[in-house]
């Protein structure tokens, strides 16, 4: 599966490192405290998700969207990220 870096074309770094750690605690801290934290840290993982693509790409806040659903027994977690046609390096 393609991630942000390699579609970019720049390295892993460790602020892919954060991010992942990130929304592991965001998924277990949901599981444990409901709505009010959920929506928190869906704010907080996106505002994290716009500074780091914005340090390669020239978007805009509302070009990432955040969200969990619950469907049954499952949960989604739908991260869309709109990019410019031609990317252009800060």
């Amino acid at each position: 599966m393609a991630t942000f870096a390699s579609l970019l074309g720049i390295e892993k770094s460790r602020s892919a490192g954060l991010a992942k750690e990130r929304l592991q605690i965001i998924l277990s801290l949901e599981h444990a405290e409901g709505k009010t934290s959920k929506a928190l840290y869906l704010k907080e993982l996106q505002d994290e998700l716009v500074k780091v693509v914005s340090r390669f790409v020239n978007i805009h806040p509302d070009d990432i969207q955040v969200r969990l659903e619950r469907q049954e027994s499952l949960e989604i977690l739908e991260v869309k990220v709109e990019l410019p046609e031609c990317p252009g390096k800060r």
